[in-house]
């Protein structure tokens, strides 16, 4: 499943958009997994020719048809940790009217997006366009543990162990969703599992 309508929610939630080539001199490009395919639909010699992909695979094959639209310059790296330093640093030389698209999971546009804002440039100026995985990236309000990949709810914190309810509450500023126990009234009473969006 790379493309997913994601049902009507709550204001804070994001909306991601789909991918648009648009003109600048430069061009950073960043994805995951099957994010690689929202990059090849916009992808024209004159585009490649001045972009900076940072992919990560994420266990996809998408790496070669990256390669074959001869970019600027291709890093993959094996996660989005490993390739911040490479991202901020992109970010910190970058020149006005660098054109941002980040591409794939929530989790990394979500977490991509915050360092962009961080280094001046408006959540509304960045291109976004899921792809691939529906989990998200939760926090938990108690502990303040993030817990990657969430795909059922309720979920278990993976750092303080709460049952958590997922919930469409979304914070940019931590670029996660929230989770808030959900048999806090009464300790044991946790709804079965079942995944997010069924």
């Amino acid at each position: 499943m790379s493309k997913f309508d994601f049902p009507p929610s709550i204001k804070s939630r994001p909306v991601w958009g789909s991918l648009e080539a648009r003109p600048g001199k430069h061009h950073l490009m960043i994805a995951d997994g099957e994010g690689a395919e929202a990059i090849l639909a916009i992808a024209a010699p004159e585009l490649m020719a001045k972009s900076h992909i940072i992919y990560i695979p994420k266990g996809t094959d998408y790496e070669q048809k990256l390669r074959d639209q001869e970019p600027a310059i291709l890093h993959v790296g094996p996660s989005y940790e490993a390739s911040l330093q490479r991202i901020r640093r992109v970010l910190q030389d970058a020149h006005m009217g660098l054109q941002v698209y980040l591409a794939g999971t929530e989790g990394l546009m979500g977490q991509a997006m915050q360092e962009a804002v961080s280094h001046g440039i408006p959540h509304t100026a960045i291109q976004t366009e899921h792809r691939g995985s529906v989990a998200r990236r939760m926090q938990c309000v108690h502990c303040k543990g993030i817990t990657e990949d969430v795909e059922v709810d309720p979920f278990v914190c993976s750092h303080c162990g709460l049952n958590l309810f997922v919930r469409d509450h979304y914070s940019r500023r931590l670029a996660a969703y929230q989770g808030v126990c959900v048999d806090a009234e009464d300790p044991g009473n946790v709804p079965e599992q079942k995944g997010i969006y069924e």
